[in-house]
């Protein structure tokens, strides 16, 4: 598996995927072997040609592949003969007779159906529309950046080695560097172009070859003509202005002699019968044939480019035309209609692909493909259907006004009605539908016999301001008719006193899942008053469907309740919970496995103490020592577990909902509960939120925009209501200072969602003629202070005019103009302390926060169109423009359906790649090299790498290869990964901003200086343009161009680094030392060697406070800075005895960073891994457990008669060993690592690794620790946390995610585990 992931990925797709970009193949990337077979295809009128193929591929697998290339489209219809013997399409390759390397297969023309003769239309058709850069745009999707970057006719032709263009190339390329834009310079007051965001791109436009191609008006056939073959008649008209009528029948396509005025069906004599249209239209049109074959052979897009994504990612850009239209033919020939003539059944489809086998890895990729697909195509029907029936173009199948429900395309969606009144109204219904798609999503994700246990395909969609819900129908039901009871339902509040198997096996899977998502079995009180034992919340329901399959429905309440939103009566806000718009606050999944981590903390801390009082931990884990069993008890009591005899956490949903009762008998069981469901709200507030605040505080948390702020939020379990609190507590720190840019960002995302509500109620009373004036004035509304009708009063009533409005009509379209600025923003006020009970820090209009907290009116306007699906034109807006609208009704493109849509799971390669980082962590590089390669191979068979956990898969597979000493193959898969990040996650997202700056380092290891220069310039340009410049992330950018840049830009990007670290992370934060440090180089280039020094010793100052005199980069820092003084000395005194030419090149070299170090600090900079010193621990920890061993078998050979009290000692002392031993052979190969740099020149001041996140390792720390962290490279786990999770691997494998967070806890847990299992023993004796 490994060594085909290595062939396919490595080889096949890194080559066609980043050749067409760059002319460059990459370096590193295997060739293939045996896995592809290579045969040979011709016949058909096609020109012969080799093709790879692979032997477990099926005939119509190999044939998709052929009717793709260029010499065979569009020709479609061909089957594959091998010796004359036509091949089954559903046969393997490697089982036809005769098949083996360099075969030649036959291609033949077999006759159309009219199915097959309208697919080829539909092919033709596509062909001919030959997707353009610019389509993206046009259909509201983000589109791909890059190629227009590094499209330059500088770059070297293909198959040139990296080392002969860096060779020869070097010095051009520094020459042909462009210079920063003046709006990216560091405090430029110009803000950028915002047609910058989307240059114009390098590839033209299709040519055109047919003025028309549409049916002819004497379509359809007659009868007669139809028993004669005619499938369709079809109208062209070519580029010399000519007119024909062409007739597709089971032969092909021939001119007929039909006109305009006369039908006439019978074949003309002029021209034969040609099986391909494209072929007759060649013969009728010289003009056809010439531009038909550039179109063929003009420059192709990138594979991950010109492939469709699996679902829509919004632009909130458009072209910048304010006409800008493709024309197509296919909706003229009326294929739309014709190749789907029956809606498909989306839920058959969706379960019938999870009920494919899994048994074998190819069985299981094949099952994921097939779900993405159906998932993705139900997904892309869903957007479509929410937009024809909000447009009006569908009727509901119901007379219910409140509640109309709609079937098109096999979706049935409804809008729902009124939501309940404890539901919180519309609020509450928009709130369940949303939590019913998550806890879809959850019970999606559950493996194994649980997938039995099926939910309907969902979701959701946000159009002109109302929300749909789209589900695929359900089936019919099977079950005995009960009265009262509706058919089928087999479980629920309304099921009944039933038994039968059904139910019994319905029960065992709901009672499995309620295991497998920390939910307790519990009763309830029925509608009769009898008591209903339960695994979900009151509203499921569990269903046997007709189809045989167990579905699982209204699901939405299934997470556990949010204690800090639910009001008692006695309570009022002051004193505890606060008041909700709605009453769905339910804790996320992620805050639940927190506090069970968390809660299990805190047991294994009870264990340890009630073990210390009676006798101490050893005696207790003593086989048969009841006190062990005792301690176990007594934690689970303390911490909540709902066994006394193992640690368990469950969650009862029903706690806290309206309605619901219990038995008296389980009033322990329920208090249990809402303690529990206290303590988890309690945990959010005083460890979770704080916990993020540190993270940011640290650096390891950067959020750059509302998306990365909601995902960072998200990760810890904190739900966006809490934005308010969060608001409140950065408030209160003393480092609010340096949080700022997570303050603006909160106070960003709370305006935008209040906005956005406020948009829907505005936006749905709008008549359709006046939606984009009515979105563009709340635009307007929202940025401009004080805005008002008014303003802009003559120009509405010439658009009114101008679209005929009258009469009544008038009113309803002037209703929305009444909004105003000063009444939007007081508004948002409201909604925002109702919501994030935020009673002030919004001021009274926009410009306050763009004036107290940076806040950009552009990133405003952004967030706010991808939130409510505006597309905007390709213009600058003056924003700060008071006398007149910057957005006009005409800049609005368009309006787009916002859908939240199931993930599928990708689980053999999601395994792969997070073994992958696994292995990184414990530096492995080799292994998780080879890991990252068969994960990236295996998501490719699924997802063709267009999904967001694949691209960074591959953004680590390109470190990993960086690493390794590969630039040219890390620069390759980067390439990929920024164009799969810009059209999957969106061309400006904040992961695209990083993979950009990841590829500028790796263009710059391979001397490619100006395509470096370019992606960090984007880079920095999308960095301003999403946020602004006072962002932590800037100070990363602008180190970077320091680095890259020479002269006086690159003291000015360094000069602007410090100043942001020092103003984010502290003035004493290595981070900041390590700026420092890289400014004095810079001088000491530039020969102010004074300023240099200054520099120096700031940051030796720092490294001394925060390392100790003795750590090595100090002492680094202090022979550097000895450099400096040196030769700030000897050029004093060169000026001195009058300008003496004083040359000293060791010295120079000294001060001078070569191009090692330089990379060596981008690196850093920029968070790529360091593996190779964390392999080097991981080798010095193998030869230390060897010796270890040896010494032990000798003391246990010598003391054979006291063996028991000889182990139990080594036991005790085995980590104090430990310590000694690493720490003696650590700082011994460290020392003469630092050694072997400073002979090779005076410390060229390259920061070590353990600095990357801004830890300082302490002089009181552990020695062991010290010399671990000095040559640690992993930015995710401490070398503390690794070394103790080296002795737990049972621990691990149970518990993916530890809580544990230090040496104590975690030696609990491996001491108590046995006691645990002996309790779970001993109970039935002790009953």
């Amino acid at each position: 598996m490994r060594d085909s992931a290595k062939r396919k990925n490595g080889a096949q797709r890194q080559t066609d995927a980043s050749q067409p970009i760059s002319g460059k193949r990459p370096g590193g990337a295997e060739k293939e072997d045996d896995g592809m077979i290579s045969v040979k295809v011709l016949g058909a009128g096609v020109d012969a040609f080799e093709l790879q193929v692979n032997g477990f591929w099926l005939v119509q697998d190999a044939m998709l592949t052929i009717l793709g290339r260029e010499e065979v489209a569009p020709r479609t219809s061909l089957a594959l003969t091998l010796s004359g013997v036509t091949l089954d399409p559903f046969t393997e390759l490697q089982s036809v007779k005769g098949f083996k390397a360099g075969v030649t297969l036959r291609l033949v023309e077999e006759p159309y159906s009219p199915r097959s003769a309208q697919a080829h239309l539909a092919h033709v058709q596509e062909l001919l529309r030959a997707a353009g850069p610019q389509d993206a745009l046009r259909e509201g999707r983000s589109p791909s950046i890059l190629s227009t970057l590094t499209h330059t006719p500088e770059l070297p032709p293909a198959g040139h080695p990296a080392k002969g263009k860096k060779a020869n190339s070097k010095t051009e390329q520094q020459t042909e560097a462009p210079p920063p834009p003046d709006y990216i310079l560091p405090g430029a007051t110009e803000r950028p172009p915002l047609a910058t965001l989307l240059p114009t791109s390098t590839y033209s436009e299709a040519p055109s070859c047919l003025l028309d191609l549409s049916l002819s008006c004497w379509n359809p056939p007659p009868g007669s003509r139809k028993l004669q073959g005619d499938f369709l008649y079809l109208s062209i008209q070519t580029l010399e202005g000519k007119h024909y009528d062409i007739t597709s029948s089971p032969r092909g396509f021939y001119l007929n002699r039909s006109t305009m005025d006369v039908f006439d069906p019978r074949p003309s004599s002029s021209t034969p019968v040609c099986h391909c249209l494209t072929d007759l239209l060649s013969q009728l049109s010289p003009q056809f044939k010439h531009n038909f074959s550039s179109l063929r052979h003009r420059p192709t897009l990138p594979t991950e480019e010109s492939m469709s994504t699996p679902y829509h990612t919004l632009s909130w850009l458009g072209g910048s035309a304010l006409h800008s239209h493709k024309s197509s033919h296919s909706c003229r020939l009326g294929l739309d209609q014709g190749l789907n003539p029956q809606a498909p059944d989306w839920n058959e489809e969706l379960q019938a692909a999870r009920d494919l086998p899994q048994s074998t890895l190819e069985e299981r990729l094949q099952r994921d493909k097939a779900l993405l697909q159906v998932n993705s195509a139900f997904v892309w029907a869903a957007a479509q259907g929410a937009e024809k029936v909000i447009d009006g173009f569908v009727d509901p199948i119901n007379n219910c006004t409140e509640d109309p429900a709609f079937l098109w395309g096999g979706l049935f969606m409804s809008m729902g009605g009124p939501g309940q009144e404890w539901l919180g109204g519309e609020r509450g219904r928009r709130a369940a539908q949303r939590l019913e798609m998550k806890a879809i999503q959850v019970y999606s994700d559950l493996e194994g016999d649980l997938q039995a246990l099926h939910t309907l395909p969902t979701a959701l969609a946000d159009y002109r301001g109302l929300r749909v819900s789209v589900q695929g129908l359900a089936p019919g039901l099977q079950g005995p008719d009960q009265p009262g009871v509706s058919r089928g339902l087999l479980y629920g509040l309304n099921a009944g006193p039933l038994e039968n198997p059904a139910r019994r096996k319905l029960l065992e899977l709901l009672a499995q899942s309620a295991k497998a998502l920390a939910l307790q079995r519990h009763s309830v009180l029925g509608p009769n008053g009898y008591q209903l034992p339960l695994f979900t919340s009151t509203d499921a329901q569990g269903l046997l469907g007709a189809d045989g399959r167990y579905y699982v429905l209204d699901v939405f309440r299934t997470m556990p309740a949010d204690a800090n939103f639910h009001i008692v009566e006695k309570e009022t806000e002051e004193d505890g919970p606060r008041q909700f718009p709605h009453g769905l606050c339910r804790l996320r999944p992620e805050l639940v496995k927190a506090f069970i981590q968390y809660k299990h903390s805190e047991f294994t801390k009870r264990v340890r103490e009630r073990m210390e009082e009676n006798g101490g931990v050893e005696e207790c884990v003593k086989p048969g020592d009841p006190r062990g069993t005792e301690a176990v008890r007594g934690a689970c009591k303390d911490v909540g577990s709902v066994s006394d005899l193992i640690f368990e956490m469950r969650f009862n949903p029903n706690i806290f909902s309206p309605g619901v009762q219990f038995p008296s008998s389980d009033s322990a069981a329920v208090s249990l509960q809402e303690r529990l469901l206290k303590e988890a709200a309690t945990f959010i507030i005083n460890d979770q939120i704080p916990a993020f605040v540190n993270d940011c505080l640290q650096g390891s948390e950067m959020p750059i925009d509302g998306a990365s702020l909601r995902h960072a939020l998200h990760q810890k379990g904190i739900n966006l209501r809490y934005l308010g609190h969060l608001v409140s507590t950065i408030s209160q720190s003393e480092h609010k200072d340096r949080l700022r840019h997570i303050t603006r960002l909160a106070y960003g995302e709370i305006v935008v969602r209040c906005a956005r509500r406020i948009f829907n109620g505005y936006i749905q009373g709008v008549e359709q003629a006046s939606l984009s004036a009515a979105a563009s004035h709340f635009l307007c509304c929202l940025l401009v202070p004080h805005f008002s009708s008014a303003s802009n009063g003559e120009e509405s009533k010439k658009r009114s005019r101008r679209r005929g409005h009258k009469g009544g009509g008038t009113a309803d379209s002037t209703a929305w103009s009444m909004l105003s600025g000063n009444e939007l923003w007081s508004l948002i006020c409201q909604d925002a302390q109702e919501t994030y009970g935020l009673k002030q820090g919004l001021g009274s209009n926009v410009d306050h926060l763009v004036e107290q907290y940076g806040l950009q009116k552009l990133a405003l306007l952004r967030e706010m169109c991808l939130k409510t699906g505006i597309q905007l034109r390709l213009r600058d807006y003056a924003l700060d423009n008071r006398n007149k609208a910057p957005i006009t009704p005409d800049d609005l493109l368009n309006l787009l359906p916002v859908v939240k849509h199931i993930t599928m799971t990708t689980t053999d390669a999601s395994r792969a790649f997070q073994a992958a980082k696994n292995s990184l962590q414990k530096g492995l590089l080799e292994q998780a090299y080879d890991q990252l390669k068969e994960a990236a191979y295996l998501f490719a068979r699924v997802c063709d790498d267009l999904h967001p956990e694949a691209c960074n898969c591959l953004s680590m597979l390109a470190k990993v290869a960086y690493l390794q000493g590969h630039p040219a193959e890390a620069r390759s898969v980067q390439l990929r990964v920024v164009v799969i990040s810009e059209r999957v996650l969106g061309f400006d997202h904040s992961t695209t901003i990083q993979q950009y700056a990841l590829l500028a380092v790796y263009m710059f290891a391979g001397g490619e200086t100006a395509l470096a220069l370019r992606c960090l310039y984007r880079a920095k340009l999308l960095m301003l343009m999403v946020h602004g410049e006072d962002h932590p992330y800037t100070a990363v950018l602008d180190t970077s161009l320091g680095l890259v840049l020479q002269g006086e830009q690159s003291l000015q990007y360094l000069q602007n680094a410090l100043k942001l670290n020092i103003s984010f992370r502290g003035a004493m934060d290595l981070t900041t030392a390590l700026n420092h440090h890289l400014l004095a180089q810079r001088m000491c280039v530039a020969g102010d060697y004074r300023g240099g020094m200054a520099q120096e010793k700031e940051a030796h100052n720092i490294f001394q406070s925060q390392c100790g005199e003795n750590h090595p980069q100090t002492k680094c820092s202090s022979d550097f800075l000895k450099s400096i003084t040196q030769q700030a000395v000897r050029v004093e005194r060169s000026i001195r005895q009058g300008g003496l030419d004083l040359t000293d090149s060791s010295t120079q070299e000294s001060l001078v960073p070569s191009l090692e170090t330089t990379l060596e600090q981008m690196a850093l900079v920029n968070g790529i891994l360091k593996t190779s010193y964390s392999m080097r621990i991981m080798e010095f920890k193998e030869k230390l457990k060897e010796k270890r061993a040896a010494e032990e078998a000798e003391k246990a050979k010598a003391d054979s008669s006291n063996e028991v009290e000889v182990v139990g000692e080594a036991t005790i002392s085995e980590k104090q060993t430990e310590k000694v031993n690493d720490t003696n052979e650590s700082q011994e190969e460290d020392s003469d690592v630092l050694e072997k740099k400073a002979n090779r020149s005076t410390m060229n001041g390259q920061v070590e690794p353990h600095l990357q996140n801004g830890d300082a390792v302490k002089e009181n720390d552990d020695e062991a620790e010290e010399a671990t962290a000095q040559l640690e490279i992993s930015n995710s786990i401490s070398p503390k946390n690794q070394a103790e999770l080296k002795e737990l691997p049972v621990a691990a494998k149970e518990n993916p995610e530890p809580a544990l967070k230090n040496g104590e806890e975690r030696t609990v847990a491996e001491e108590v585990t046995p006691v645990e299992k002996q309790a779970a023993t001993e109970a039935p004796a002790n009953n």
